[in-house]
């Protein structure tokens, strides 16, 4: 099962991957965390210490690998012949960094372009790891998208099962999510999955199901507003470590089993 997590900046896609690879792992599954967000904020959510996700090394920014598996440097000037089907099965394994209940994280990193010349290369490769890592049974796949809709521009994420995407009782998120529900069609995810967060009484609730139920779109879950999620985040703990039975916490894990009874079966 692959699946994507993506939405407006703020949304919570974030605290929702790290909690859910955190709860399919401690359900028997392998789970594999890509961070995708330049932000690079899942280690903390999955509850990996500073001091051990401050020295991973990004894959767009692991010049050496880079250059190994397209044959070109990153920063090479436009017109170079590179690899556009590097090869990345062993990626995963290799870079990956095992966290809490033995998720494993894989930090993608960001691409830079402007002044930093052509970063084709490291696009080449980040886009082939992410689109084709490959799963066994038992497997499990969390993507945390970068917020808003270049991701799904580049169609980072052709070939997941689902696509969940996340908002907040606001009019900016409900117009991003259908900008998204739309790119995510374009590149054949058929599994839009609208879920609602930080929701603090029944009026935010009635406000997201009616805004897209004007697109003929319906809401899965609800994730409640949860002080727990803030005051974890100043410690920078996990919320599933620092209130492992909080509202949101719960809702996640209760989230993650619909996920499972929809994909799975």
């Amino acid at each position: 099962m692959k699946i994507a997590v993506a939405g407006k900046g703020g949304v919570g896609k974030t605290l929702i991957s790290g909690t859910l690879a955190r709860f399919y792992a401690r359900s028997g599954y392998r789970v594999l965390a890509v961070d995708a967000d330049p932000a690079m904020n899942l280690a903390y959510a999955i509850g990996i210490p500073f001091e051990a996700s401050s020295k991973i090394i990004p894959i767009a920014e692991n010049t050496a690998l880079i250059e190994e598996r397209t044959g070109a440097k990153p920063g090479s000037a436009f017109g170079i012949f590179f690899s556009l089907t590097p090869t990345v099965d062993d990626i995963a394994d290799k870079y990956g960094v095992i966290g809490p209940d033995g998720v494993r994280l894989l930090v993608m990193g960001t691409i830079r372009s402007g002044g930093s010349g052509c970063s084709c290369p490291a696009n080449s490769l980040v886009s082939a790891l992410i689109r084709h890592i490959t799963l066994r049974k038992g497997d499990i796949v969390v993507m945390d998208m970068e917020a808003g809709l270049e991701h799904l521009g580049r169609a980072t994420a052709r070939g997941f099962d689902a696509l969940l995407c996340v908002v907040e009782p606001s009019a900016p998120s409900i117009e991003t999510a259908i900008r998204i529900r739309d790119l995510a069609y374009d590149i054949n995810i058929r599994r839009v999955i609208f879920v609602g967060n930080k929701i603090s009484d029944q009026e935010e609730k009635k406000y997201i199901e009616e805004s897209l139920s004007r697109f003929g779109l319906s809401v899965l879950h609800f994730i409640p507003f949860d002080q727990c999620v803030a005051r974890a985040g100043r410690l920078r703990v996990a919320p599933i470590d620092y209130s492992p039975s909080s509202p949101a916490v719960l809702a996640i894990k209760e989230l993650g089993e619909k996920l499972v009874e929809m994909l799975l079966g």
